[in-house]
């Protein structure tokens, strides 16, 4: 990660996200307040999604780790709140909670993972942490400024786990002392949350075995190569009593063997087929199939089409589609995969027929449904794809890419003042407050549009802008 990021984060951290941030009450209180903990991490999070080159912004990969989060933290009762889980493209194994109910996960972790269950165990404990208020007992105890104090180090601290020489340079950038130690947990959170982490996988069905053969595996890693340890072990510390511990535990649950879900091999093998020089990655995977070393012929395949598109070798990479079939690939990513090879080739009215297909099977599948709305404007029917997207913002009201659909739409009907009515909400949600209401005074002036239409624009703008006045107000008298 670029250390100018980090800077831009550290810096971010110290004032804008220090804006409207309410009274934290008593010095002495032990946990943050519920609604700061959670501004602070969509803060956060916002602005890696903005700004960060190694976020992943795959909706194919956000969609699997946040629907294996829901299976978890459905079986968490401590839960009581919302987790959002996304990915980051960083080679390192590593996983980190931040305020809220967000959970990082680096490319490197999934790839590291043998088995659905190992990566189940390392998000049950993540979810561990926030249940148990780890993070918010570590930060509760700071006054006001110390927590924007904290926010600006945590952020660069957070993000630079991987590259300790970043890691240093980000404390030095203001007063960060005990910072550092702040972030890395103890070693009673970490039992903690490997017993709470281990009744989760249990109760949502994985084999518990996952964490711990997991977390075994980075121990010897680490002590193989000492100087080169993964992150993860930096801010979670790992005992061969923490080890014992956790198998201890493992014992006295019900033995279970559990098969990976189909998406879960895929996942990995799209995040493979996207490392390094797209060639490199077809020869990976073509001696993979060769050779027959493989968990999973299906995820083979998938990653060899995936590498040969990045390739540009179109042809080759339209030749997996059938084999996957052959083996009875039902996932929507495949049927993703065909469309988007049929689409990229020319075949846009094969490609409208797959996805539509696909969606009958998968109805609620996300990019399904992207692909098939651009795929609808690029072959020239707005219409049809402004009803797709609008229908499903009644559902999905937060879906930022359905309101940046939505306003491409509009935008090819002509429909000016909705075009950037629509923008202005993709901004709001992005958390550009600025840039929203800017879409929404170049809608008052698009010269098209009902007096019902300019209405609700003119509600919509006074509100942001009243928003924009009190986030102002906060700012100062913070």
């Amino acid at each position: 990660m670029r250390f100018r990021t980090l800077v831009f984060l550290a810096t971010l951290a110290s004032g804008a996200l220090a804006e409207g941030l309410p009274d934290l009450g008593e010095a002495s209180r032990t946990d943050l307040p519920p609604q700061l903990e959670r501004r602070i991490g969509e803060s956060i999070v916002r602005d890696i999604r903005l700004r960060e080159p190694a976020y992943i912004d795959d909706v194919e990969v956000i969609a699997y780790l946040n629907a294996l989060g829901a299976r978890l933290s459905a079986a968490t009762p401590e839960a009581g709140q919302n987790f959002e889980f996304f990915a980051l493209r960083d080679a390192t194994l590593n996983a980190f909670a931040l305020p809220g109910g967000y959970i990082g996960v680096h490319s490197g972790l999934i790839l590291a993972a043998q088995s659905e269950s190992e990566l189940a165990g390392v998000l049950s404990h993540e979810i561990a942490h926030v249940t148990q208020k780890h993070l918010a007992r570590l930060m509760g105890k700071q006054n006001q400024a110390q927590v924007a104090q904290w926010l600006a180090m945590a952020v660069a601290i957070l993000a630079a786990r991987s590259n300790a020489d970043i890691s240093q340079a980000a404390m030095a950038t203001g007063a960060a002392f005990g910072v550092q130690t702040m972030l890395n947990y103890s070693r009673d959170f970490e039992r903690e949350a490997d017993r709470i982490g281990i009744q989760t996988l249990e109760r949502a069905g994985f084999d518990v075995r996952g964490m711990a053969s997991f977390f075994e595996r980075m121990q010897k890693f680490g002590r193989l190569y000492e100087n080169n340890a993964p992150g993860y072990l930096r801010t979670h510390p790992l005992t061969t009593e923490r080890i014992s511990d956790m198998e201890n535990r493992i014992l006295q649950a019900q033995y279970r063997q559990v098969a990976d879900s189909p998406e879960f091999q895929l996942v990995r093998a799209k995040l493979r087929a996207g490392q390094g020089a797209p060639r490199d990655a077809v020869v990976d995977f073509e001696s993979q199939l060769r050779e027959r070393k493989y968990l999973s012929e299906m995820a083979a395949r998938y990653g060899l089409a995936v590498a040969q598109m990045r390739a540009k070798n179109l042809p080759a990479a339209e030749r997996q589609v059938p084999e996957l079939r052959r083996l009875k690939a039902t996932s929507p990513m495949v049927d993703t995969l065909a469309a988007d090879l049929r689409r990229a080739q020319g075949d846009l009215a094969g490609a409208l027929k797959i996805y539509r297909d696909a969606r009958i099977r998968h109805a609620r599948n996300k990019a399904l449904l992207y692909g098939q709305i651009d795929a609808l404007l690029a072959d020239g029917q707005a219409q049809e794809a402004l009803k797709s997207a609008t229908d499903e913002l009644q559902l999905s009201p937060s879906d930022a890419a359905l309101h940046g659909l939505q306003a491409r739409s509009y935008a090819a009907l002509g429909k000016r003042l909705q075009q950037h009515r629509a923008q202005a909400e993709l901004y709001v949600l992005q958390g550009q407050l600025v840039a929203a209401v800017q879409q929404l005074e170049l809608a008052q002036k698009a010269g098209d549009g009902d007096f019902f239409e300019h209405s609700q624009v003119d509600a919509r703008l006074r509100e942001l802008r009243a928003r924009q006045v009190e986030e102002a107000k906060q700012k100062l008298s913070f």
